[in-house]
């Protein structure tokens, strides 16, 4: 596994719609976000789910979500091992 690799978390997210079981209900939206190293998988109600998911992987990797300071930091000591 390269360098780039090691860093790197990768996400599936898949959004559908449901249909509604009559005219005047409004169409649900539903979504599943799947952690493609592990398997691990969350169904969605609120795209506001995403966050708190990724973040428990980007806390494996040693970066402090919400953090921006520190997601730069983490990024630019990223760059200067890898060289890119």
């Amino acid at each position: 596994m390269n360098v780039y690799e090691f860093n790197t978390q990768s996400f599936i997210i898949k959004i559908w719609t449901e249909e509604a079981a009559n005219r005047f209900q409004r169409v649900v939206w539903r979504g599943q976000i799947t952690h493609v190293a592990s398997g691990e998988r969350r169904y969605l109600t609120d795209l506001d789910q995403i966050t708190p998911f990724v973040s428990k992987f980007l806390r494996e990797m040693g970066v402090e979500p919400g953090r921006f300071g520190r997601v730069r930091r983490w990024l630019n000591s990223t760059k200067r091992k890898t060289g890119f």
